[in-house]
């Protein structure tokens, strides 16, 4: 049940954008306090807009975390930037995330026009403090500009180690307008079970295969059996190529037998039960350049 608010809470939608691997799915998973957004090393992780629920008392944080903007290769790229843009004109505050590590780029300023271009406020986060060269100073110049120019607030803060997040929180709040719970209290994402192991399946995929195997993989859960000693899962890797389907059976199934065993270990964090996992790998030629099955994937362009 949702609960009525209390007088003087506040609540509201924040959008994580960024360029892609800036770490906008780590810091979501920090600030929630569980990991229901997948990350890997690779570019353009994420895919789905993905709603992660933070309830303190005095508020509700639902973050959407966002694809990466990027110039768009194929169908499917278009999908996620069209998406992550849509995103920015339906939060009620934007948290541009920028890596501290590099010097302002020419992707953060093509974000930062097109956020200059809408009304909601924008707050711009550096994220990877704690990975920092010793001539910060420069980058941080670089992105002081960038904000002041739009005058927009700047707060300095690692995803990884939660440094300066509990100032983040407190940051974003003041951002937020009275209102009510959008959410019980004790959820902390929108997304069913099944979408959460389908991207903890696809985040093995992309650590155990680099670059072999980058993003021509999507994952569809085929069948969930529960019972009070074990829950079954039946899922399909889809791939684009024969030359990938060998690569992530790998050696006698070695490759897949991993992606398996080290899935099923999240999905069981996830569940707090024990897992049962049985994997296929489909070849599904050209599915990133077709609208039948990028929504049969589940991804669409939202509204």
């Amino acid at each position: 049940m949702v609960p009525q608010a209390p007088p003087g809470f506040k609540s509201g939608f924040i959008g994580i954008i960024g360029r892609p691997n800036v770490g906008k799915s780590t810091l979501m998973n920090q600030l929630v306090g569980q990991k229901i957004a997948i990350t890997s090393p690779v570019a353009q992780t994420t895919r789905n807009r993905l709603r992660g629920i933070l309830t303190t008392k005095e508020a509700q944080l639902i973050f959407v975390d966002t694809p990466g903007i990027h110039k768009p290769h194929h169908q499917l790229g278009e999908v996620l930037v069209k998406n992550a843009k849509i995103a920015i004109e339906s939060v009620d505050v934007v948290l541009f995330v920028v890596d501290a590590t590099t010097i302002c780029g020419a992707g953060d300023r093509y974000i930062a026009d097109l956020l200059a271009r809408s009304s909601t406020p924008v707050i711009l986060g550096l994220n990877k403090i704690d990975e920092q060269p010793s001539d910060f100073l420069k980058i941080d110049a670089s992105y002081a500009q960038l904000a002041s120019s739009q005058q927009w607030q700047t707060i300095k803060f690692s995803a990884k180690t939660g440094a300066g997040l509990p100032e983040l929180q407190q940051l974003l709040i003041q951002h937020l307008e009275p209102g009510p719970y959008y959410y019980p209290p004790d959820l902390v994402t929108d997304q069913p079970e099944r979408f959460i192991m389908g991207e903890l399946i696809r985040e093995q995929i992309l650590l155990l295969t680099r670059e072999e195997v980058p993003h021509s993989v999507a994952v569809s859960i085929d069948q969930v059996q529960e019972t009070p000693t074990v829950t079954r899962i039946l899922a399909t890797i889809h791939v684009e190529r024969d030359s990938q389907k060998g690569i992530l059976i790998g050696k006698g199934g070695s490759m897949l037998k991993a992606i398996g065993s080290a899935a099923r270990e999240q999905i069981q964090k996830l569940i707090a039960g024990k897992v049962y996992l049985e994997l296929f790998v489909k070849v599904q030629p050209k599915w990133r350049q077709s609208r039948i099955h990028l929504a049969e994937f589940g991804y669409r362009v939202e509204e």
